[in-house]
């Protein structure tokens, strides 16, 4: 069994709330685009990994990547050839590449300068306190804290502008710190047009749901919530 294989198993074998960050590489200074999908023996990338400006991916002539662009909201699949990630798009030679502007909240955030921590998470900072997240689809893609606690086991999220609303999502042990959480997996839908606050532990996240927002599957960087 493959590498590709065996890590597809593994992951099918996780409870639905586990869904751990799979990065082989180092994360990028800063992260520009995160790995959507991917299907390659060659590009040394993963599912959900970030990828940064200037970072070559090699497909092979089958091979398929899917893209999703942190700030500029590009969506991107990518067949075959030798992509380069850019600050907005990717230069693709020898391959093809089928382009959609998709609905994130990208403009709201701020690049942090090349000397940041290596940290993806901590490469990313809101522009400003007043700066409210807005999601475009109901289920949220929650990456976990980076210093999450062995002991913080269950994210909360509560809404905040009318009573009644709580969601309740019981971390597996597999969760990692800085790993991801898929709330459409746990068939999680939040309200159109409501406020919510996030919480794991001692970390908070307040956000809101566009009042157009998706149902169903949606691209990962139109749900992402990231906690600092």
């Amino acid at each position: 069994m493959t590498y590709k294989k065996l890590l597809a198993a593994a992951f099918a074998a996780l409870p639905a709330c586990a869904l751990p960050a799979a990065a082989r590489a180092p994360a990028p200074l800063v992260p520009i685009a995160i790995v959507e999908d991917v299907k390659s023996a060659t590009a040394d990338v993963e599912f959900m990994d970030y990828v940064g400006a200037g970072q070559t991916i090699k497909l092979g002539p089958h091979d398929v990547l899917v893209l999703s662009y942190l700030r500029s909201c590009e969506h991107e699949t990518i067949r075959g050839g030798s992509v380069r990630v850019g600050l907005m798009r990717s230069e693709v030679s020898e391959g093809q590449v089928a382009r959609t502007k998709v609905a994130c909240d990208g403009g709201k955030i701020e690049l942090a300068s090349a000397a940041a921590p290596t940290s993806a998470a901590s490469a990313f900072r809101v522009q400003s306190a007043d700066t409210q997240l807005t999601l475009f689809a109901r289920s949220p893609m929650v990456q976990l804290p980076q210093d999450l606690a062995p002991g913080d086991r269950t994210l909360m999220i509560v809404r905040t502008d009318r009573r009644g609303e709580r969601h309740t999502v019981r971390l597996a042990n597999t969760a990692a710190a800085g790993g991801f959480v898929d709330l459409a997996r746990q068939k999680v839908h939040l309200t159109r047009g409501a406020s919510y606050e996030a919480s794991v532990g001692s970390h908070k996240l307040a956000f809101a749901v566009d009042r157009k927002a998706r149902s169903g599957a949606a691209p990962v960087v139109s749900r992402l919530l990231r906690f600092e």
